[in-house]
């Protein structure tokens, strides 16, 4: 159970960051989508969803291999 929460935790960011990046890459081709009045604007949204949600997977992985010790030594506390 605690495997499918943790799977959980990581697609839901992972998820956010894809969305964002289809909204980076429609503002690319000049497609506007529903809620954003400007291209910009969803070009911004859409990158900040895509670090917001890469830097939480990262984070994640890189805490659980802190946690095992299978990290160099300059990461370590």
């Amino acid at each position: 159970m605690i495997r499918i929460i943790a799977l959980l935790i990581l697609v839901i960011p992972g998820a956010l960051a894809a969305f964002g990046i289809k909204l980076m890459r429609d503002m690319t081709f000049g497609i506007l989508q529903a809620p954003f009045p400007n291209l910009w604007l969803q070009f911004l949204v859409g990158l900040l969803l895509f670090i917001g949600g890469l830097g939480f997977v990262a984070g994640f992985i890189f805490r659980r291999d802190r946690k095992r010790n299978k990290v160099q030594e300059r990461f370590k506390k």
